[in-house]
């Protein structure tokens, strides 16, 4: 029997990814988006596409009906958090209400504040420290507490990989590649919890094939990559072939401007994040999926980075 699932911001970079590995896996996916779905996608006789806003009650209520799952792949702009991060959530929960559906929702690290201890477990406490702290938090309550939902947070690290733009990797680290310099936003030998999107996706194909069995409300952690900046940067040179310079995101220019520009303060209220070594540990999610998936690094950064980088060559020797 073919299964169904609704993926809210299926045109968003992990909504993308989510998509094709559900399908890939034999699903028929309902794709809700604002915005046209990337041509491959729309394409697939499994995808059907949902043309409206999220929070279009009767649009989503109509897509949702017969879904076995439904994954909340929202994510708004860090300046739109306190405006529409506990709607979109609230929205998504009512749709799996409704239809009865598994709800799964993407978590992050934030929950643990600012003083995020450097092993993260399910049973780490939280700490709502920071506005966006608390934001997560509040979501995972609601979805924790409700009685008639069946739901499912997959945390996970910083995202790479998959289609489109705006990660700390491809807005950081690989934005000065071109010209030789590798920029990382934080102490390089500190570890940081990475993941890798493909990988992620897979994970929630394998939770949600798991569907009968999750009642109530669960929480995992992918573990993913662990990766201090060194080695992010030691994978890259071996896929360009090249040494690349260290460098350093201005953090003393982002924050002397960051009362004019809003995005640039959210930036650093989260800076914390890269001056806390940490990683994702879940023993037991093993026992729900499986062997959890890893792409190998080299693999990994070689589908994320850009063509050219596989090909630059400096003009001179660089000196690292």
């Amino acid at each position: 029997m073919t299964r169904t699932a609704l993926v809210l911001g299926a045109a968003g970079r992990l909504g993308q990814c989510l998509t094709e590995a559900f399908t890939q896996a034999g699903w028929t996916v309902r794709a809700q988006a604002r915005k046209p779905l990337p041509r491959a996608l729309a394409q697939d006789p499994l995808v059907q596409a949902v043309r409206c806003d999220a929070l279009d009650a009767a649009a989503t209520a109509a897509a949702a009906r017969g879904c076995d799952v439904i994954v909340h792949a929202l994510n708004p702009l860090y300046t739109e958090w306190d405006r529409l991060a506990l709607p979109l959530a609230d929205a998504a929960m009512r749709l799996a209400r409704s239809s009865g559906a598994l709800l799964m929702l993407p978590g992050n690290v934030y929950n643990f504040g600012k003083e995020l201890p450097s092993r993260l477990r399910t049973d780490t406490p939280e700490r709502g420290d920071t506005p966006k702290a608390r934001l997560r938090i509040a979501m995972e309550a609601q979805m924790r507490d409700a009685p008639d939902i069946d739901s499912v947070v997959i945390r996970a690290g910083d995202f790479f990989g998959g289609p489109g733009s705006g990660t700390w990797f491809d807005m950081a680290i690989a934005t000065q590649l071109a010209r030789g310099r590798c920029v990382y936003p934080g102490n390089p030998t500190l570890p940081h919890a990475w993941a890798y999107l493909p990988d992620l996706a897979q994970v929630f194909v394998r939770m949600a094939q798991r569907r009968d069995e999750l009642r109530g409300h669960h929480r995992v952690h992918f573990p993913g990559h662990t990766l201090t900046g060194a080695q992010i940067q030691a994978a890259i040179e071996a896929h360009m072939g090249m040494p690349l310079r260290s460098a350093h995101l201005p953090w003393g220019v982002i924050r002397l401007l960051a009362p004019f520009k809003p995005m640039w303060a959210e930036l650093v209220v989260m800076r914390y994040l890269w001056e806390r070594a940490h990683q994702l540990e879940d023993p037991a999610l093993a026992q729900w999926i499986g062997a959890v998936p890893c792409t190998p690094l080299a693999e990994a950064v070689r589908a994320t980075l850009p063509s050219w980088a596989g090909a630059a060559r400096p003009s001179v020797p660089i000196r690292v």
